[in-house]
């Protein structure tokens, strides 16, 4: 088993920093430690971050922003981003628990010891604990749908519809009455997707709860 092996040695609390000015700058052609500097990140604690951004497969090895780079510059999902990465970099330790990102950092460096099989001084292991808890600070660790299943309760919104409802409108002089006829307008905005199944699942349920005669 293994961990990765870049780390920070300081300034873990300005994690959160660096990632939100990441999300005000637009993506270089190559991410170095003088765009670092050009971010206002100038001591030698703060370069240490580019090398972090390529363990959690935001940049190749050569320092080129990677897919996963970009969607993070996308603010809507930018932690969730952050949390993938996360979880890929420490895989081991996530088959170890699940839940690592709850865990204490004395949790934590128990684990980084096991990992590690006691091949790293003790100092070494807690600033790689701070380096990942400090990562799992900022990412968003909520459960997102699994791609394919789309839940769209649907409201039973017609009743009686196996017989025409009549609107009496008074009396005529021939003590007849006259009726209306009253028709149901069904109007479903489908989703944007091309997934066929999300359709299927659809009108399955459609079929269900408003059955056709």
């Amino acid at each position: 088993m293994a961990l990765p092996t870049s780390y920070m040695t300081g300034s873990f609390t300005k994690i959160p920093n660096y990632f939100d000015t990441l999300l005000t700058a637009k993506a270089p052609d190559k991410f170095t430690a003088k765009f670092m500097s050009d971010l206002g990140f100038t001591s030698s604690n703060d370069r240490q971050f580019v090398n972090v951004l390529k363990a959690i497969g935001f940049l190749d090895d050569a320092g080129t922003p990677t897919q996963r780079y970009f969607r993070f510059l996308d603010q809507s999902c930018a932690k969730l981003t952050v949390a993938e990465g996360i979880k890929e970099a420490y895989a081991d330790l996530f088959a170890l628990n699940v839940n690592a990102h709850r865990m204490s950092k004395e949790e934590v460096i128990g684990k980084f010891k096991t990992l590690t099989n006691g091949s790293k001084e003790n100092a070494t292991i807690g600033q790689m604990a701070s380096t990942f808890l400090n990562l799992c600070a900022y990412a968003d660790w909520t459960e997102t749908p699994k791609k394919g299943v789309v839940e769209m309760p649907i409201q039973e919104i017609i009743t009686d519809t196996s017989e025409t409802k009549k609107v009496e409108l008074g009396e005529a002089t021939s003590n007849t009455r006259h009726s209306i006829d009253l028709n149901y307008d069904i109007h479903i905005h489908l989703p944007a997707t091309r997934d066929q199944a999300v359709y299927d699942a659809l009108f399955a349920s459609l079929a269900k709860h408003i059955p056709l005669k």
